[in-house]
């Protein structure tokens, strides 16, 4: 590769500073509000909270010993993003996609992909390329550790770093809508066998696309990165939801928490 200095300050950006930025929310004034999205935000991602599952505003509000305002302003907070769901006179709950829904996003998100590599080969600096390969290189020491967790954050930030220097504002606001909602399935594909180290070497390959201004090739990986990610989800088996009763939970004396709820 060639332009490939690293400054001392490099370093791949932290979930906590991804999160907050499609939050919107400040580094340097954290809420609690945030920070109650931020970890519920993650729970969903990695498959802790399963699509479905009911979000006791009480129980969150015991467990960040807090009172349930806060609770009810981050679990909207994530339902403008599209990781919850909340029902008329029923409890939250962890929005569910059916693989429908999963394919038609994933179609999209291929073809804007295409169009930021294509942008950042005609238009980034070698110095913006660059940003990318801290990184890449968190990616290749967490994916010869085996290590999923380790890897997917970086993956995130890569992806990330790529819609900040494609130079379309336009296309970053679009994907960025998207984004949250999807990370919950990217944590789920990449968790499939052999998947790492198959979305590392595409990662390597596309940085050199880029380094080398070969638009053809940068696209092509480009797109093939996302639909290979949307193949490992249907061979998944991903269904979008979980096994629950439609009348939600109304033997749950809890279930009233929720604005509205009464009655329920």
């Amino acid at each position: 590769m060639t332009g490939s200095t690293i400054t001392l300050d490099e370093k791949p950006m932290s979930s906590h500073a991804i999160l907050a930025r499609v939050l919107n929310r400040s580094h340097q004034h954290d809420s609690l509000v945030g920070t109650i999205a931020e970890q519920v935000g993650r729970d969903i991602i990695a498959g802790r909270l399963a699509p479905g599952a009911d979000l006791n505003s009480v129980e969150l509000s015991h467990q960040f010993d807090t009172s349930r305002t806060p609770v009810r302003e981050a679990l909207m907070l994530l339902e403008k993003e599209g990781l919850v769901e909340i029902p008329p006179r029923r409890r939250p709950r962890v929005a569910r996609l059916s693989i429908g829904e999963v394919r038609e996003i994933y179609q999209v998100r291929a073809h804007l992909y295409g169009l930021v590599a294509e942008l950042i080969v005609a238009n980034a600096s070698d110095e913006a390329i660059n940003s990318l390969r801290p990184h890449l290189q968190a990616m290749q020491t967490a994916a010869r550790a085996g290590d999923l967790d380790a890897y997917f954050w970086p993956n995130v930030a890569f992806q990330d770093t790529e819609t900040a220097i494609c130079g379309n504002a336009v296309v970053r606001r679009i994907l960025d809508s998207l984004m949250l909602r999807m990370l919950q399935l990217r944590h789920l594909s990449l968790s499939q066998p052999g998947r790492l180290q198959e979305s590392l070497v595409d990662h390597e390959r596309l940085l050199r696309a880029y380094y080398e201004r070969d638009v053809a090739l940068a696209i092509a990986l480009k797109r093939g990165i996302v639909l290979r990610g949307l193949a490992a989800i249907e061979r998944s088996g991903w269904t979008g939801a979980t096994p629950r009763s439609e009348s939600g939970s109304q033997d749950d004396p809890a279930t009233a928490e929720w604005p509205g709820d009464e009655g329920t």
